[in-house]
């Protein structure tokens, strides 16, 4: 709501399964609020017929719902504009690539590290670096509450579990700088936790994410912690993160937002190591 505010939108109409949305009053307390998808639906089909179209709808909705509701907006005549990770799986992503095609409308991605300033510096330095070998390694910890495990973000075909929910950005961020990886596979895997290796042309990565305050640094006060060392050296990029929704937000009115084939790599890559996960763990 802040993104679409601080760039000069206006919010029409909301719809949340949940009646407590009293935050939208700091925002856009005008808006059309809805419970039930349907009446929502109904809301969007009116708005065409009496010439007040809708440009964007924006997609926050649970993971495993995401294609389904982009169709819904193309169909609406709208652009959409999707919530990370926009499918769970390849082949979904080809039905919206069809999707696309057939109603003349886009999807929009939001990729937002990959507009962080310091993450396009070190893209910059690897660029600028064509015959080095990088040894990274990444750790983003974000502790959850009991509520996590409880909601769908906990239930993996729902949400597509840790790699999906905590983990999409960040190898998105890693194919990014490296471009495509040349391997990839888990050593440890829990229901609040991962941890595994990728290989690229030019870097080595050892990651870990984890959902478990157990796994925060001693004596760390936040309840996020990111790390990401180049080759020994911590590369700082916790801060700068308020501002990337607008910007992402800024990039797709600008006709500039990341498309379908901008997330393909990260889709596939995470589906690859979920479905080792099937077979190994």
């Amino acid at each position: 709501m802040a993104a679409i505010r601080e760039n000069g939108g206006t919010l029409r109409a909301a719809m949340d399964l949940s009646d407590s949305v009293g935050v939208l009053d700091s925002y856009f307390p005008e808006a059309e609020f809805f419970t039930e998808f349907e009446r929502f639906e109904r809301f969007v089909y009116k708005q065409n017929k009496i010439g007040q179209k809708i440009d964007y709808i924006s997609i926050c909705s649970p993971n495993y719902l995401h294609d389904s509701h982009c169709r819904f907006a193309l169909n609406a005549c709208a652009d959409a504009i999707c919530e990370k990770p926009l499918v769970l799986s390849p082949h979904n992503l080809d039905r919206l690539c069809d999707a696309e095609k057939e109603t003349g409308r886009q999807i929009n991605c939001i990729l937002q590290l990959r507009l962080h300033p310091e993450v396009i510096r070190l893209k910059e330095f690897v660029a600028a670096s064509p015959n080095k070998h990088f040894e990274m390694n990444l750790r983003y910890i974000t502790s959850r509450g009991k509520w996590y495990g409880v909601s769908w973000k906990g239930n993996d075909e729902k949400s597509g579990g840790i790699l999906f929910n905590i983990g999409i950005h960040f190898f998105d961020m890693l194919i990014f700088i490296f471009g495509p990886p040349k391997n990839a596979h888990m050593d440890t895997f829990e229901f609040n936790s991962a941890g595994g290796n990728i290989q690229f042309d030019h870097a080595n990565v050892n990651w870990f994410l984890s959902t478990d305050a157990n796994d925060l640094p001693q004596n760390h006060s936040s309840a996020t912690y990111r790390s990401l060392t180049v080759d020994g050296d911590e590369f700082e990029f916790s801060a700068g993160f308020a501002d990337l929704h607008s910007l992402s937000y800024k990039s797709i009115l600008d006709r500039k937002g990341f498309r379908l084939n901008d997330v393909r790599p990260s889709i596939e890559l995470v589906s690859g190591l979920r479905n080792s996960i099937m077979n190994n763990f």
